[in-house]
């Protein structure tokens, strides 16, 4: 891809393109992981990692986060556009499987040391009532929670590319396949359903970043664990089983009194 022709898009088109890319991709990515849920669940295979209930309108107001987050990752696009249209940064020319592959490996290990950092940044308790606190509303996690975040928080994560972008001229097929990628797990990691064997415990999965919304605490890595490891915030896999009993309780208590 010739990057006369990126920086030749008008900005409107870029904006435009961006926010039905991250759109489509959120939908696509949700449908997927909801119908595998219940395809599996239906077999009897696998099982639900939080059973308690969804409060009344979870899933509409997961949406409408969402929404927003998409508008900002999308527009938020015209960033790296305008670094290239300016010659701060610039893309390889074509897309070599071989280098491809090889960039896209290091925009994943990237994106975890950025993850992270982010979100361990948010948990400061200021942070974490002002900003980070709309995406933990989701207690129990869907496929739609993925972007559920405040906008200060889609700003923050939607940066993930403008770093590497400065250092290395990056294949374009790499940098469109890393939101892919990103939020299809992402969309995985929500699904509220056991995904992963617990000897592939090195890949973060949907018990990981389950463990972490019914703790509220722990497991900030996304794709890797290695930098929860690394800094002791690794949670052990039975962290929630007393905040899930306990709410399973407090519901049937409160079942009971109606």
């Amino acid at each position: 891809m010739d990057v006369n022709h990126i920086t030749a898009w008008p900005a409107v088109a870029v904006a435009l393109g961006g926010v039905a890319y991250f759109a489509a991709i959120y939908l696509a990515a949700g449908l997927v992981a909801s119908g595998v849920r219940v395809a599996l669940l239906r077999r009897g295979r696998g099982r639900l990692l939080d059973p308690r209930p969804l409060p009344a309108g979870q899933v509409a107001r997961e949406r409408r986060q969402s929404a927003v987050s998409i508008v900002i990752f999308g527009v938020g696009l015209l960033l790296p556009w305008a670094m290239l249209v300016h010659g701060w940064a610039s893309v390889h020319s074509s897309n070599p499987p071989l280098r491809v592959v090889l960039e896209l490996l290091a925009l994943l290990v990237w994106n975890d040391i950025h993850f992270y950092t982010v979100h361990r940044v948010l948990h400061r308790p200021k942070l974490l009532r002002a900003v980070h606190a709309a995406h933990h509303r989701s207690v129990v996690t869907t496929p739609w929670s993925t972007y559920a975040f405040h906008p200060v928080e889609a700003l923050l994560l939607g940066s993930v590319l403008l770093p590497p972008m400065l250092l290395w001229p990056f294949t374009p097929l790499a940098l469109a396949l890393l939101p892919v990628l990103s939020l299809t797990y992402n969309a995985i990691g929500h699904s509220n359903f056991s995904a992963l064997p617990r000897r592939w415990r090195w890949l973060s999965n949907a018990q990981d970043h389950h463990l972490h919304h019914a703790c509220h605490r722990g497991n900030y890595g996304f794709l890797f664990t290695f930098m929860d490891k690394c800094f002791g915030t690794q949670l052990p896999h039975d962290a929630a089983r007393a905040v899930i009993e306990a709410g399973l309780a407090r519901d049937a208590r409160r079942g009971g009194a109606a």
